[in-house]
Order: C-alpha cells, then sequence, then structure tokens
C-alpha cells in the first residue's frame, strides 16, 4: 500500500500517454486538449487512478479502451470538463432574449396559430441558463405563460453536472447578478446559506444526457432558440464547424443561435446571419 501522503503527488504522465488520452477524449466528445491542459488532465485524474490501482496512465488508458458499458468514460469527461456557471451570465443574451428573440418568435409563431416555442440549451452545464430562461419566459408571458408550451430541454455531457442541475440548488455567489425582484419571485433562500430555484422552475426543465459529436441530432423539431455559450471553446475549428452545421439544420427559420463572447462562427459558411456578439440568426 502506498504511503498515505502518495495520493497527495500527482501522477507522471508520459507524452504517448497525453496523446493517447487526448484522441480518446476528442474521438469520443470532441473536446481538443492542448499541451496547455496536460496539467490539468493530471491533476483531475491521479487520485482516481491512485483509489483504482493504476500504476500508470497507460494501464487507465488500457482500461477505458476495453470497457464495454463505458461508464469509466463517462466518468472520465466528469472529471476533465468544466462546468462552472452562474445566473445572468453575459447579461446581454438574456437582454436580448426577452426583448427581441421572444417577442419575434411568438409573434412568428402567432400568426401561424401555434404556441409550441422550442429551446435547446447545448451545454447547459450546472443549469444555471435553462433556469434562467424559463424565468425570463415568465417574465415575459406572466399570467398566460401556462397557455404556451414554452419549456427548455437543457443537454450536456457530464453527468454530475446534470445531477447537480436537476436539484437546482447553488451557493449563493451564483446568484449575485440576477436582480433582487426575480429572486424574491423565483428563489427560496435555504437556511444554510444556498438558495433553491423555485419548483414552478424546476418542473419546466428536461434535463438531458446528451453528445454534440453524435452523428445526427435525434430531435423530432427544429428549435426556435439553441444557446451553445462557452462549449465550443474546448473543439478545434473542424469540429467546431461541423457542429454549427448540425445546429444550422436543427434551426427553424428566423430562428437564433448564441454562443460564447470568446467564440466565433465562420461566417464563410454562410448559415447564419450576425446580429450582435455571439448572437446569429437563421434567415
Amino acid at each position: 500500500m502506498p504511503p498515505a501522503n502518495d495520493t497527495l503527488t500527482p501522477m507522471q504522465i508520459t507524452d504517448e500517454e497525453f496523446n493517447l488520452l487526448r484522441r480518446l477524449v476528442y474521438d469520443n466528445f470532441g473536446i481538443n486538449l492542448t499541451d496547455q491542459k496536460r496539467s490539468l488532465v493530471v491533476g483531475r485524474l491521479h487520485q482516481l487512478l491512485r483509489r483504482n490501482g493504476f500504476k500508470t496512465f497507460q494501464e487507465y488508458y488500457n482500461f477505458l479502451v476495453h470497457d464495454r458499458s463505458r461508464a469509466n468514460l463517462t466518468e472520465l469527461i466528469n472529471r476533465i470538463s468544466t462546468n462552472y456557471s452562474f445566473f445572468y451570465r453575459e447579461k446581454a443574451h438574456f437582454d436580448f432574449f426577452q426583448q427581441t428573440a421572444l417577442p419575434g418568435v411568438t409573434a412568428r409563431l402567432g400568426s401561424k396559430g401555434s404556441k409550441d416555442i422550442r429551446i435547446w440549451t447545448a451545454g447547459c452545464s450546472t443549469g444555471e441558463e435553462p433556469y434562467m430562461l424559463v424565468m425570463l419566459m415568465h417574465e415575459y408571458f406572466g399570467s398566460q405563460y401556462n397557455s404556451w408550451d414554452a419549456g427548455v430541454l437543457a443537454t450536456d455531457i457530464s453527468d454530475r453536472a446534470l445531477t447537480f442541475a436537476q436539484r437546482g440548488v447553488y451557493p449563493e455567489d451564483r446568484v449575485t447578478q440576477v436582480p433582487t425582484m426575480l429572486r424574491n419571485r423565483y428563489f427560496t433562500q435555504q437556511h444554510n446559506g444556498e438558495v433553491a430555484v423555485k419548483e414552478q422552475i424546476k418542473r419546466e426543465v428536461t434535463f438531458r444526457r446528451f453528445n454534440l459529436m453524435n452523428p445526427q441530432f435525434p430531435f423530432k423539431k427544429r428549435f426556435h432558440m439553441i444557446f451553445c455559450r462557452n462549449v465550443m471553446i474546448y473543439f478545434d475549428r473542424e469540429t467546431r464547424d461541423n457542429l454549427v452545421r448540425k445546429f444550422h439544420e436543427m434551426t427553424e427559420p428566423g430562428g437564433f443561435l448564441f454562443i460564447g463572447h470568446s467564440e466565433t462562427l465562420d461566417r464563410g459558411q454562410g448559415l447564419y446571419h450576425y446580429i450582435m456578439p455571439a448572437t446569429y440568426q437563421k434567415i
């Protein structure tokens, strides 16, 4: 048995081992682990390897590729993916959503006699984004909310993030950007200092595990709005372009795609029209 403090000393990873894990992650999840992520990979995995008796990253890699259940591959992505978020992150998007996108979409739906609003947050992390969208729809529709089919589909690759999201309970620092009126209306203060999203909001979000690298998206209907913010920064250009093409196929004409402010679309693809930073519309 290793000394008690041995788990505190990160294991070493060779160039070959890092490249094998990098290729495995890329092929399965599209995430491009650059050389700068090497210490992150070691830092987040070494205790897992120690606990399960792997002496090298090569042994761990061999175990992963022969695990037919893929459960341990899921554990890998849970550990190396970053899932920190907070409510009202990149506020300009939420303002545009409430003031421009929602009125435009509902007007087009109304002209067709439909009340089916379809919104997808792809890479929902710990749930702040989809819950915030539902709150803003409640604000926009008011007493008429229940006459609309206006829930949100929220997907992520991380089981751990989805479990956190479904619980709907957050540390105080995650809601500091939320206006007091919305906090009072849609959150409940907990005795331990945390805040909980109210049930009327939670039941309007459907959480599902989904891999954006799936060759085909299985959705039967297109979405009026797709939020995929701060996800594509982990992908290389080819992966990003392929994903945007799939998003385009799943966006209703006139619908919107929201990406992170540190991300850009290749306008040469001609798929979306630029509206404002990180906001695009399918024409």
